[in-house]
């Protein structure tokens, strides 16, 4: 990593920056630094940076990941200093998650994972800037029978030329693509192993079991479970991974990879039904068939990052769901999918 900024603040990079969790990070990033959000809009929206686009310090340029970028040749980056300053941290979030959609984004998921990682590393190698792989607990596997935490230094298992290969197995190869800049280049790169994670902005009637059961139990409608009653999962709130990945950003020097979840194991039938309790809603709970994107995700062992940062996940799940619920009873007509009454 370079030594420092030149100026106050230091300038950072987010792909992805207008997604989920990468609007959040943009967020939190802009108390101390001059945030570059870069998008395509693939599987986000506008909406979750509109907030930030008269802040000074914020720019959001429309490019794809997997064609090589150039900041400087960007007017409205001037005021950065681009060419003086560079870049400091970059923060790579990019790749497509869009379970009801995951067909349609197989080959942009698939380059998103490989030329976007690698474009980017290579951005990161020109400014000296360390960097953030965001990567996810589908690199272990199939949840362990015997339903252990996964620590950092297990190897899952899964078949790679599946439909879902693209997504599992694109982010073990945005992984070795990181070891292997860093072995070449000496670039120092961080990897936060991401689990499941919900709350506010997170995309509507996509197949987010979450915020579509916020919806669904607002609306009066079936809450679906793509599954069956045994369906479990962890949940982390959006806040906590974005704590979890900047304190992993701060330490002094490279850790390995570190889980960003909760090792709380709950069923997702008690979620929906807690979500109905919350919203007084009426609705029916009904269980699908599975979507190749949605499966049973294992826990994380937490130990490794406790240990290296002293981070553990803060939001409870209810805390967590209230804020979830009062974000989408507040934008539900902006957020409400065309087909809905």
């Amino acid at each position: 990593m370079s030594d420092g900024p030149i100026f106050e603040k230091k300038n950072v990079l987010v792909t992805g920056g207008a997604g989920f969790i990468g609007s959040f990070l943009c967020e939190h990033l802009l108390r101390n630094s001059k945030v570059i959000c870069l998008d395509n809009f693939s599987t986000s929206q506008q909406s979750n940076i509109s907030h930030l686009l008269k802040n000074p310090d914020f720019e959001f340029i429309r490019a794809d990941v997997n064609s090589l970028i150039d900041l400087t040749t960007y007017p409205e980056l001037e005021r950065f200093k681009i060419r003086f300053q560079g870049v400091q941290e970059i923060y790579h979030l990019a790749c497509p998650t869009s379970p009801k959609n995951f067909d349609k984004f197989r080959k942009d998921t698939l380059r998103a994972n490989s030329i976007g990682t690698c474009n980017m590393l290579e951005l990161a190698v020109g400014y000296g800037a360390r960097f953030f792989l965001a990567s996810s607990s589908v690199i272990y596997g199939l949840r362990p029978e015997d339903g252990h935490p996964f620590r950092e230094d297990e190897y899952g298992v899964f078949d790679h030329l599946t439909p879902r290969g693209c997504y599992d197995e694109g982010k073990r190869f945005a992984e070795t693509s990181c070891a292997t800049y860093h072995d070449v280049h000496g670039l120092d790169v961080r990897i936060g192993r991401i689990f499941r994670t919900y709350g506010p902005r997170q995309p509507l009637s996509d197949g987010h079991m979450i915020p579509d059961f916020v919806l669904d139990a607002i609306d009066s409608r079936d809450l679906v479970i793509y599954g069956d009653e045994n369906f479990r999962s962890s949940l982390i709130y959006v806040s906590d991974v974005v704590d979890g990945i900047m304190q992993l950003m701060a330490l002094s020097e490279d850790p390995g990879p570190l889980n960003i979840g909760s090792d709380y194991d709950i069923k997702l039938s008690d979620v929906a039904a807690k979500i109905k309790e919350m919203t007084g809603s009426q609705s029916n709970i009904v269980y699908h068939e599975r979507l190749p994107f949605m499966r049973e995700l294992g826990l994380p062992d937490l130990t490794k990052i406790k240990d290296k940062t002293g981070w553990i996940p803060l939001m409870s799940l209810e805390q967590g769901l209230k804020k979830t619920i009062e974000y989408t009873v507040a934008h539900k007509d902006i957020l409400r999918p065309p087909f809905t009454s």
